[in-house]
């Protein structure tokens, strides 16, 4: 008998995990995505007509986000974009025939005209706002009407631009605002479909604060000491506005800092 895998089992956006929200150990399948050979660790849909083993749960990943360690996330993360780039990559998008998943590589294969599809990430920007001392930009977003959250400036980029320019066009469009002093700070995978969030922090520099509606429902700068409901600890948007407020470290590898 072989020995068990640890499994990454999803239906969509939740995971199945046990109750104390750790994975199952299954035997492997033929059309298992092996995401740690050395390890045994795979990834695979559960079917819409497949039964929840019993003392199993599913569980959105974005609670398992402050609940897990940064790896830990980090390869679930990578578990899901690859079940979600391979379930989207079945046909060439050059000549349309059924691909192949390639033997040793992330790759599905055309065996009709030999392309090869690769896994892609969709890089976007996030950026926290100072102003002064003691002031931060956070804004609600439109799309989450039911909740009183507040987050930053964030937006993807756009073909043929750098990344501070990509800061400053989402800046302007979403809120009005100039900026000055762009720096790099972190990143984070964010599997939600498949983006790679690459944070940046930027100083006010000028103009009044005029919303994009359909992105935007409000924002404004907030006193360090009055902030309002902000996004949750483990997301790099709570880590950059730690880091903007008291100077907690970003990208530290000496210590946990999601």
């Amino acid at each position: 008998m072989s020995a068990l895998s640890l499994a990454y089992i999803f239906k969509q956006q939740q995971l199945l995990v046990d109750e104390h929200y750790q994975l199952p150990r299954v035997e492997s399948l033929a059309g298992d995505l092996l995401i740690s050979a050395g390890d045994q660790v795979i990834a695979r849909d559960l079917l819409d007509d497949e039964a929840i083993p019993a003392g199993l749960q599913l569980v959105p990943i974005r609670q398992l986000l402050q609940l897990w360690t940064v790896q830990q996330f980090e390869q679930a993360s990578r578990a899901i974009q690859l079940l979600e780039w391979r379930r989207n990559h079945k046909f060439c998008s050059h000549c349309g025939h059924q691909t192949e998943a390639h033997a040793s590589e992330y790759a599905m294969i055309c065996p009709a005209c030999g392309y090869h599809q690769y896994p892609r990430v969709n890089p976007c920007v996030i950026t926290v706002i100072t102003r002064g001392k003691d002031e931060i930009l956070l804004a609600k977003s439109a799309r989450n009407k039911n909740s009183s959250m507040y987050g930053l400036i964030a937006g993807f980029i756009e073909v043929g631009e750098t990344l501070e320019d990509a800061v400053r066009r989402e800046t302007m469009e979403e809120v009005g605002l100039k900026l000055k002093n762009i720096q790099y700070l972190a990143s984070q995978p964010w599997p939600f479909p498949s983006n790679l969030m690459i944070a940046f922090k930027a100083e006010y520099a000028s103009g009044d604060i005029a919303l994009q509606p359909e992105e935007i429902s409000d924002a404004a700068f907030f006193k360090f000491d009055q902030l309002p409901e902000i996004p949750f600890k483990g997301s790099i948007a709570h880590a950059m506005i730690m880091h903007a407020v008291h100077g907690a470290a970003v990208a530290d590898d000496t210590q946990a800092w999601l």
